[in-house]
């Protein structure tokens, strides 16, 4: 089940919102972990078991943690956790990874090749494996308390509105309002509105820029001309940030519905000058993730340059096998580490002088990881260079751009470059300070948000309603 889906948003949510406001307020935690089981049992009812075991370990070993007064004894509990954590998360995502590798170099090394079952990857798999290795950790640097109620902890993990794709949450950041939180109308309302604009986001922007980055990216690489495979790249460019972000301001709003206030987990990436400054901006729960808990406790850069350059490359490794388990990822993942040794060696110092120089470089640099991130192959995606550098094989009769970039693909890349500035922000700002005016300026400004809610609402309804739906790109995560 998905945000983007009839069956959510008109069964699914309705529902749960009237169960969740009927109760009494000690009930509503009930509510809310029982509405998430059903959401993931809904698509993955084979993996409750996995989603429920985790939550057993981590709540059984966070105990363990929070009750050792010697740090040895925690230390050793908490290796326990980690590797627990980390060895479902690795038998799960990358086990058909390791035997693809191993029986590809076989024949080489005169081996028998392994023969294995295909795994199937769980949903969220990634996203509440980090949100449990955040707390026992957490819990081991007394940066928290251990949960004694196992219902409490179980509703961190599991919430629906963050269980599939994030964002990640702290525990430490959300264990007052799972204890306590305050229900406001005003809450509810800001919630439905960001939702919304969330929904709109992803079905009216990122879903009409996909089926041309789809085509695009989905002919061989002798097919593709320079211009066609630049048009392709802007329209994924843009489809991957308006579907993520789109999901995260749905996360948002359902989570601010039920009175949990949790952390933004976008800021405008594509304003930024360098790719330093786009990992400030991207998937910031992710970014914060991966300091935190990995390049800090590697060192960062306490211990010298050469030092904080390898834990740069060994944090964005991991963080492309952690988006998924192929090469391509894997190279995702270097080519933003070398471009961050990079700009740490002093190119950061030369690109705040290059004014919107810079601006150009960190979109080419950030565009051509998409590169490596969308394609299923390494052959795919040295096509697909090749042909962005003028080298495009195709033939622009047979794959012309006009068949690609029709007026509602052209009119939705405008408005995404627009909204990819700040615009919104200042909007938003401009709404807040009319709407705290008493009299009929006021009264107007609510009055055209509710027309334009309203408005973004039932255009997306009508896209669903036609089968335009696409599932979230980060579910395969």
């Amino acid at each position: 089940m998905v945000f983007a889906s009839p069956i959510f948003l008109f069964l699914f949510l309705p529902l749960t919102l009237a169960a969740y406001f009927a109760c009494p307020r000690g009930w509503r935690n009930g509510v809310l972990l029982v509405a998430s089981l059903a959401f993931y049992s809904w698509g993955e009812a084979r993996y409750l078991p996995l989603v429920l075991g985790s939550v057993a370990f981590n709540w059984v070993l966070g105990r363990a943690i929070g009750r050792s007064a010697d740090l040895g004894t925690r230390r050793r509990w908490l290796a326990v956790a980690i590797a627990g954590n980390l060895g479902a998360l690795a038998a799960f995502k990358y086990g058909n990874f390791a035997v693809a590798n191993i029986n590809a170099i076989a024949p080489v090394l005169a081996l028998t090749p392994l023969a294995a079952t295909a795994i199937p990857l769980p949903l969220g798999i990634s996203f509440f494996t980090f949100h449990a290795i955040s707390y026992v950790v957490d819990v081991h640097k007394r940066n928290a308390q251990a949960e004694r109620s196992v219902s409490r902890f179980a509703l961190y993990l599991l919430l629906f509105p963050q269980l599939i794709a994030g964002p990640i949450i702290r525990w430490r950041d959300i264990a007052g309002q799972l204890a306590t939180r305050e229900q406001r109308v005003a809450d509810l309302a800001y919630g439905v509105r960001r939702f919304v604009l969330g929904l709109g986001k992803k079905v009216l922007i990122a879903n009409t820029l996909a089926r041309t980055a789809d085509a695009t990216f989905g002919l061989p690489p002798s097919g593709l001309t320079t211009p066609l495979a630049w048009l392709g790249l802007v329209c994924y460019s843009l489809q991957i940030y308006f579907d993520f972000s789109g999901y995260s301001d749905m996360a948002i709003g359902l989570m601010r519905m039920f009175g949990f206030r949790i952390l933004e987990n976008f800021n405008y990436p594509y304003i930024a000058r360098s790719v330093r400054e786009f990992w400030r901006r991207w998937h910031i729960s992710l970014s914060n993730w991966f300091r935190d808990y990995l390049y800090i406790p590697l060192g960062g850069n306490q211990r010298g340059g050469r030092r904080a350059y390898r834990n740069l490359v060994i944090v964005f490794l991991l963080c492309g096998l952690w988006h998924g388990a192929s090469w391509p990822f894997v190279l995702w993942g270097a080519w933003h580490g070398v471009f961050l040794m990079i700009e740490r060696a002093g190119v950061d110092r030369v690109l705040r002088r290059l004014g919107p120089f810079a601006h150009v470089y960190a979109l080419l640099a950030v565009m051509g990881g998409w590169v490596l991130f969308r394609c299923e192959t390494l052959g795919q995606a040295g096509g697909f260079f090749m042909a962005l550098g003028g080298f495009g094989q195709g033939n622009p009769v047979e794959h012309p751009v006009a068949q690609h970039l029709d007026p509602l693909v052209a009119t939705t890349l405008a408005i995404a470059a627009l909204f990819c500035a700040p615009l919104a922000q200042g909007v938003g700002a401009w709404r807040e300070r009319a709407t705290a005016r008493p009299g009929a300026v006021a009264a107007g400004v609510l009055g055209a948000d509710v027309v334009w809610l309203a408005l973004v609402g039932v255009m997306a309804s009508a896209f669903l309603a036609a089968g335009t739906n696409n599932p979230f790109i980060y579910f395969r995560f």
